[in-house]
């Protein structure tokens, strides 16, 4: 399963990491970035439900994250609506704070019914609200906070730069 993200093109993912691995090709599913936002939201939905007969949400095996310097993760912002979406698995967003304005989002019921979230955090610049998503306790939390499989679980891989803050015990791989 693919979603382009902004700056990866489905080609290169597919030269670079999904040419190593063995998935067939209709199981990659990409954005039509063509259609209007909420079309191509809704034909992506679709699609996914086709490679998950019989599941209301589909389960993945695993979604591999990122977060911004604000704490959203895909395009899920900060005081955004689209946090309390619950009917839908993949939301158009024609408001995003961030460039460009109109996106497509997989939506919190969709990430949080996944056995495994990975997020990949890198830099200083993530720092200080990488500390506030693992050690804040907020009554509004940021959007990657929120991400917590329900029968699934999270893990976390961060460089140095970004766990500088952090004053958990964080475990460290031996290289």
């Amino acid at each position: 399963m693919c979603e382009a993200t902004s700056g990866v093109s489905v080609s290169r993912l597919k030269k670079n990491l999904l040419s190593k691995i063995s998935i067939p090709n209709n199981h990659v599913v990409a954005i039509n970035p063509s259609l209007p936002v909420e079309e191509a939201a809704d034909k992506y939905a679709e699609r996914l439900r086709e490679l998950f007969p019989g599941d209301n949400i589909p389960v993945f095996d695993l979604v591999i994250l990122g977060i911004g310097p604000d704490g959203h993760t895909c395009s899920l912002f900060p005081d955004h609506p689209l946090l309390q979406e619950q009917s839908k698995i993949i939301a158009p967003i024609s408001d995003s704070p961030k460039p460009p304005p109109k996106r497509i989002t997989m939506t919190l019921p969709l990430l949080n019914a996944a056995r495994c979230a990975l997020f990949v955090v890198t830099g200083e610049s993530k720092a200080a609200v990488l500390k506030d998503i693992l050690e804040g306790h907020s009554e509004n939390p940021l959007p990657a906070a929120r991400v917590q499989p329900v029968k699934g679980e999270v893990h976390w891989l961060i460089d140095e730069a970004a766990a500088s803050k952090l004053t958990i015990k964080v475990d460290r791989a031996s290289l």
